[in-house]
């Protein structure tokens, strides 16, 4: 089985965190916390937030804001730390603010944001909602390109339409000099008194200019001069401050559901196939299940014959390069179909297209009756609700089934609404469209896994 080096903070289970109290003063915090937003997605805060995590890489811990999967892929590769997600809507509160500070656990947190600062405030999971609910400090990437004066209204937008945000300081982004900088900090310096502008990044650097947002993950030195290029202008030490003036919240006792510890054994497949795996997801079912395997379907490991659960988190099955590495993993495919015949599957998304028979002409294993198609626009993108389940996820998929048949559950944009079919099951196999957070979902976890 693949050595999965999974993070560990602390050994115990959840019924152990129901019984203590948290202390804030657990976590080592030397620097503080940041978020890093922007007006609006491909703006750089990817690139800017790389750079941060390349900085800070022997003591940072990554977090995003978001349901998203790849960001917290990148962040990993950079600083070989997990990243965690952050979702106000998959979570509450109390949850959320449980999460962030058991996971804060070096000397900095650096939260990336997702799309605009304000954007998904109808979900209350905006970069502005959890950054306010966290009280963590706010550095905006602006774009200053053929502006200067503007860039101080657009900035007094953003610090006004909610004032109780943290935004604490701002990075300019794509400038040609540092003479356009210079006129550009002026107006905002005259116009804010509590914001603090770091510095600029320049325009046309160099090593983003081939590659998807500069980042080639294999290229550990090229990620290295992206980092030098992208902080070479920004005050660091000034970041720092603002870094460290981040408080901790305490927190209350263990604020999910108290699941005792099963003497049982889960799989759990986890490859560049089925890579969109939450890493609370594989945390949480570590506290939970005496004994824990990572599966390689890509290196067709076979799943083993004591399992008594299989989970098949998201990713890539359906697309030319990824089936490429799986179609031949028969190992693999004979020993879920074995596992799936008397014990319970849970698969998300890339996973139930692999329960299928098929996606288009690329065979799956057939353990559920479905036939899948790819389409060229998605078909779900967002947050929905489950509405059998009870549960409340994100998805974004483009293939969808060609007859649903009948279905397990509906999947809607709002509670008790409209939807489509999206989850399957027979016997104790289960598939969904729907990317979920186990934690907090305790009664979905003792029907599906347990």
């Amino acid at each position: 089985m693949k050595d999965h080096c999974l993070y560990t903070s602390k050994e115990q289970s959840p019924s152990d965190y129901a019984n203590a109290e948290f202390s804030s003063a657990e976590s080592p915090r030397a620097l503080g916390a940041l978020c890093i937003s922007a007006i609006a997605s491909n703006q750089g805060k990817t690139v800017l937030t790389t750079a941060l995590l390349h900085h800070f890489r022997d003591s940072v811990r990554p977090f995003k804001i978001g349901p998203d999967f790849i960001d917290p892929q990148f962040h990993e590769s950079i600083c070989k730390t997990p990243s965690i997600n952050l979702d106000r809507f998959m979570m509450n509160d109390e949850q959320l603010k449980w999460l962030f500070n058991h996971y804060s656990d070096k000397a900095i947190s650096i939260c990336e944001g997702v799309m605009g600062f304000y954007d998904g405030m109808d979900k209350g999971s905006s970069a502005y909602d959890l950054s306010k609910l966290l009280q963590i400090p706010t550095i905006l990437l602006l774009d200053g390109s053929s502006s200067y004066i503007t860039v101080s209204a657009v900035l007094k937008g953003l610090a006004t339409y909610k004032e109780d945000n943290t935004i604490k300081g701002v990075v300019l982004n794509k400038l040609s000099s540092e003479s356009h900088y210079e006129l550009i900090k002026k107006q905002i310096e005259s116009d804010f008194n509590e914001i603090e502008v770091l510095g600029w990044i320049k325009k046309g650097l160099n090593t983003l200019a081939d590659t998807h947002l500069g980042l080639d993950l294999k290229d550990t030195n090229k990620i290295e001069t992206i980092a030098n290029e992208v902080l070479e202008h920004i005050d660091l030490t000034k970041l720092e401050q603002i870094a460290s003036s981040f408080t901790p919240q305490t927190t209350p006792n263990y604020p999910f559901e108290t699941l005792e510890k099963v003497e049982k054994k889960i799989a759990i497949v986890n490859d560049e196939n089925f890579s969109f795996l939450y890493h609370d997801n594989a945390q949480f079912l570590q506290e939970l299940f005496s004994d824990v395997v990572f599966v390689n379907a890509t290196k067709d490991e076979q799943i083993p014959s004591d399992a008594d659960v299989v989970y098949i988190p998201g990713g890539y099955v359906e697309s030319e390069h990824n089936y490429a590495n799986l179609k031949d993993s028969n190992n693999f495919k004979n020993s879920l179909i074995e596992h799936a015949k008397t014990k319970k599957v849970y698969a998300e998304c890339a996973g139930l297209l692999y329960l299928g028979n098929r996606v288009d002409e690329k065979a799956m294993s057939g353990i559920l009756d479905l036939d899948f198609t790819l389409h060229k626009r998605f078909q779900r993108m967002g947050y929905y609700y489950a509405n059998k389940e009870h549960t409340k996820g994100h998805s974004f998929h483009y293939t969808n089934v060609i007859d649903p048949k009948e279905g397990t559950e509906i999947l809607s944009k709002t509670k008790a609404g409209e939807g489509q079919i999206g989850s399957w099951e027979k016997g104790d196999v289960f598939g969904t469209y729907l990317h979920i957070m186990l934690r907090p979902n305790g009664e979905l976890v003792k029907r599906r896994f347990l």
